[in-house]
């Protein structure tokens, strides 16, 4: 039996491939109290950590991971921020679906000619660790996806993160 091979047309191709979900970023009144309910009641891991005593003066952010998956929990420092404004709003919840893309730059430009609304035009964020391009394209309400660029990245998740072992770490689930 011969096997139909079909010509790959331009309408059959990504307009900018996703090789995955990057992380999930939640705003929430308490992220430290946060992060402990992720470790004991779902198994995450706290793998790093963003805040006042990296430098960062308006949130603080622990990243939580479980396998593939990275949570990130950011708090507002300050009343009138934007974070905190969001979780009067809205409550604890996700402000970003962050994607993972080659070319963070071309997925925001082919991103905004398909009519996507523009949020943040893409940035570089460095360390010693490298250099990671964002941008974000709005989706509903005040939901955003950010497009992300890692490859040249070599630290433990972004730009102002260090790497935390807590105390208490439990097992996977």
């Amino acid at each position: 039996m011969a096997t139909l091979t079909l010509p790959e047309s331009a309408a059959d191709q990504d307009a900018f491939p996703i090789n995955g979900t990057d992380y999930v970023e939640f705003y929430v009144g308490n992220a430290k109290q946060a992060s402990h309910y992720y470790r004991s009641a779902f198994g995450y891991s706290l793998v790093a950590y963003r805040g006042p005593e990296t430098g960062v003066r308006d949130r603080a952010s622990y990243l939580m991971q479980q396998g593939k998956i990275r949570l990130v929990l950011t708090t507002p420092l300050a009343p009138e921020s934007t974070i905190a404004q969001h979780v009067h709003r809205h409550g604890d919840g996700v402000k970003d679906y962050a994607l993972w893309v080659d070319d963070a730059r071309l997925a925001y430009e082919t991103a905004l000619s398909r009519g996507a609304i523009p949020v943040q035009e893409p940035q570089v964020l460095q360390d010693e660790h490298g250099e990671v391009v964002i941008a974000a394209i709005g989706t509903y309400g005040d939901t955003i996806h950010s497009l992300v660029e890692r490859r040249n990245y070599r630290g433990v998740f972004l730009p102002g993160f260090v790497p935390v072992t807590p105390h208490y770490q439990p097992a996977d689930v």
